[in-house]
């Protein structure tokens, strides 16, 4: 599925193969396994494959001892070298990361609470606590042997497995520990969340490191250090560690981070040779959202020390990002134990700096969650404007059409702005090329920039040698489109991250790949951008070549689009190839039937089922969620996964009425403007197909290829009305031409080649 993050990087299993079997008989049987069972899970299956058990690896070195120190709500912007000695020291020395804390938010926020980061720490997948508010964690009940009980366990349980979706097993981390032999101890409130077993114990309870004493018997310590959630009255924290004597708040933030920092020193100053720490902010400690701290020092799983640098995983795919639940795997991984498919996150690797000092690590880092907080307050507002203005415009637009007002010019003005419009979306993307929010008006800023950029697009397309072809300004404007998400998803898929119309890591949807935004403007960008090229090769007597380059570069298209190492989309092949198909049947003169659009589809299910399954070979540590979910499919546990994302479609589609408006505001324009007559004559879309035959293959492509992703992914409304976004004002901008083309009061017009360059008549 499109963004099938929340349960993306989603969990793996060790699977005992059969000594012997080939690599691709077992790709075979699995292909057809996946087919068998892509849309639900059969329980018990993963019975035929075994599952792997918590075992201590042999054959490497490891860490004598693993603490993870938990500091809620500490974030890059807090750091200081003088202010916090300690936690720059282990920058310098160790890898650091902004840390996405993913997890079940209490109703009507968007944030991550103490309890609910804690107990995803515990279970490694996302967790959440009963209540409306962010209480902090309760001193769990000492017992005499010197543990504790955490308060409430089974409650804690119950509401995981009955009022979330994620299924999270508590007490995980804690019971692989255990076990394994070894011991566990709990420093704090929070961390005894952390480190209970499944039973809600903690064998070695202290409220403080120094309570604790000697640290060298216990092989996994969970420390936590609370300092910054404890707001003055009245504030709230989150900020970013700025202010001034004039600023109570921030004076009383940096003191509560000057005294964490002496309690990670104190800490440090206990650890035994050759072992590692983890240190993470692994909640939000006020009323906002953010990126935290994340640090690693000492050996890493695979033996070497952590590199001074940055820190990232296979389940973000990006220096110097990682997630909460990255961090339990972490731990697994140190303590030489397999993760259960439970655990989604994947183990921190370093990534390296490329020189970069402790200081420059810092501000990027604090910088990567000032954009993420810039994109949130903006990215409201940005689309109010940006569905207002498209239904404006389409209402103006009916006016030039309909009623003829304004004449020559207004048709003029109307092209303008109708490929302008078309490029808007890409807009979007390209605008990450400029630190917009750094400015000191961000929204003023990112909608300027887009403009600017879409306008930039727009007048390459209207002035190159192509503007008075019927599909060039169109064409040249979703060639870019195509392309430049092309590059950008296999390169990383920079240009997504904190766009308006793409991802944001803070709350930790999708990190890499196609977001499903991204797939509706690339799709419909794509199929648009291959009828432009196919009417010039057409017109030109080049049919067969017009087919076969639609066919490669389509299929180089979707296979960017599905492929684990560039767009990782489940749910986007299966509807990109088939508005392809119906894009290049009608192309080639053949017939669209129900059974050859099922054949295809099911074509599409195959091809992602393959790549799904050559994913899931991969080593656990290495698979993207297109390999989770197929070993979630053979333990049973796909029904959890589709009804989550059916439910999140549907909450889109049904809560997002602007989307929803636009989208009914476009067809309407396509259906009741274009493709009736007016008083310019005929309809102008069927003077667009007459001039441009390839238009009404590609818009019909397009359309198809965006209701199929609606139905298939968990964005829902957003595909289609971001599909139609592109297609709709490329789609006008070649009516308007075609009119000018072929006037009625010059009939001659309408003979004129489908490729001419002929100027607009007077």
């Amino acid at each position: 599925m499109g963004s099938a993050q929340p349960s993306a990087h989603g969990g793996h299993r060790a699977v005992h193969q059969t000594a012997g079997r080939p690599v691709a008989v077992r790709a075979a049987v699995l292909v057809t396994v996946l087919v068998a069972v892509l849309v639900a899970g059969v329980p018990g299956l993963s019975l035929l494959f075994g599952a792997g058990t918590a075992a201590a690896s042999a054959g490497r070195p490891m860490p004598v001892g693993v603490v993870v120190v938990g500091v809620p709500g500490l974030e890059w912007g807090d750091l200081d070298r003088a202010r916090t000695p300690n936690l720059w020291r282990l920058v310098d020395r160790g890898a650091s990361a902004s840390m996405s804390t993913r997890a079940v938010p209490p109703p009507e926020r968007s944030l991550t609470c103490p309890v609910a980061g804690w107990l995803t720490v515990s279970a490694g997948q996302r967790s959440g606590a009963p209540g409306t508010d962010c209480a902090r964690p309760e001193p769990p009940e000492a017992t005499p042997d010197g543990g504790a009980s955490v308060r409430d366990w089974p409650g804690l349980v119950a509401f995981n497995a009955t009022r979330t979706s994620y299924r999270p097993v508590l007490g995980q981390l804690g019971q692989l520990v255990v076990d394994a032999g070894w011991k566990v101890a709990a420093v704090g409130p929070g961390a005894a969340l952390g480190a209970a077993d499944k039973s809600g114990k903690i064998s070695k309870y202290a409220v403080s490191v120094e309570e604790l004493g000697d640290l060298a018997p216990y092989r996994l310590v969970v420390v936590e250090i609370a300092d910054l959630l404890r707001p003055p009255t009245g504030t709230g924290t989150g900020g970013t560690g700025t202010g001034d004597a004039a600023d109570p708040a921030g004076s009383a933030r940096r003191t509560a981070v000057a005294a964490a920092d002496r309690r990670v020193g104190a800490l440090l100053d206990r650890l035994p040779p050759q072992s590692t720490v983890l240190v993470g902010g692994l909640s939000d400690g006020g009323v906002s959202a953010h990126l935290h701290v994340a640090i690693a020092h000492g050996p890493s799983p695979g033996g070497e020390p952590y590199r001074h640098g940055y820190l990232t995983a296979s389940s973000t795919r990006r220096d110097g990002l990682v997630t909460n639940t990255d961090l339990t795997a972490t731990a697994i991984a140190l303590l030489g134990l397999d993760a259960p498919a439970t655990v989604v996150g994947r183990p921190w690797r370093s990534a390296g700096a490329q020189g970069e000092t402790a200081a420059g690590i810092v501000e990027r880092l604090a910088g990567d969650d000032l954009a993420s907080q810039v994109l949130r307050k903006v990215q409201g507002p940005f689309f109010a404007v940006f569905v207002t203005a498209q239904i404006l415009f389409y209402l103006l637009a009916a006016v030039a059409i309909r009623r003829g007002r304004g004449g020559e010019r207004a048709l003029t003005i109307t092209r303008a702005v109708a490929v302008a419009g078309g490029a808007v979306p890409v807009a979007t993307f390209l605008a990450q090329l400029v630190p917009w929010w750094t400015f000191p008006a961000p929204m003023a800023s990112v909608i300027l920039t887009i403009l600017g950029v879409a306008c930039a697009l727009a007048a390459v397309a209207l002035t190159g040698p192509w503007r008075a072809w019927v599909l060039g300004p169109p064409a040249v404007v979703a060639g870019v489109t195509s392309l430049a998400l092309l590059i950008d998803v296999t390169t990383g898929s920079g240009l997504q991250v904190n766009a308006v119309t793409g991802y944001e890591p803070v709350t930790g949807g999708r990190f890499y790949g196609f977001g499903n935004i991204a797939f509706a403007v690339y799709s419909a960008g794509t199929i648009l951008a291959l009828a432009g090229i196919s009417h010039g090769l057409i017109s030109r007597g080049r049919r067969p070549l017009a087919l076969a380059v639609c066919a490669l570069y389509g299929g180089l298209a979707v296979f960017a689009d599905g492929w684990p190492g560039w767009g990782a989309d489940f749910g986007g092949v299966p509807a990109f190839l088939v508005g392809l198909a119906v894009f290049m049947t009608l192309l080639s003169g053949g017939r669209i039937s129900p059974a050859r659009l099922g054949l295809v589809g099911l074509a599409g299910l195959l091809l992602i089922g393959a790549i799904a399954v050559a994913d899931w070979l991969k080593p656990p540590a290495r698979r993207t969620h297109l390999g989770s979910f197929v070993q979630q499919v053979l333990d049973g546990q796909a029904w959890t996964v589709v009804g989550r994302k059916f439910g999140a479609m549907i909450g889109v589609t049904v809560g997002n009425w602007s989307l929803t408006l636009l989208s009914l505001v476009a067809l309407a324009f396509l259906f009741l403007v274009l493709d009736r007559p007016s008083r310019w004559g005929a309809s102008a879309l069927d003077r667009a197909y007459t001039l441009a035959p390839p238009l009404r293959a590609g818009l019909i492509g397009a359309l198809t290829c965006a209701l199929i992703g609606f139905l298939m992914n968990d964005s829902g409304i957003a595909i289609p009305a971001m599909a139609l976004t592109v297609a709709v004002p490329l789609t006008l901008a070649a009516c308007v031409r075609a009119l000018r083309l072929s006037p009625p009061t010059t009939p001659a017009r309408a003979s004129e080649p489908a490729g001419s360059t002929a100027p607009p008549t007077p």
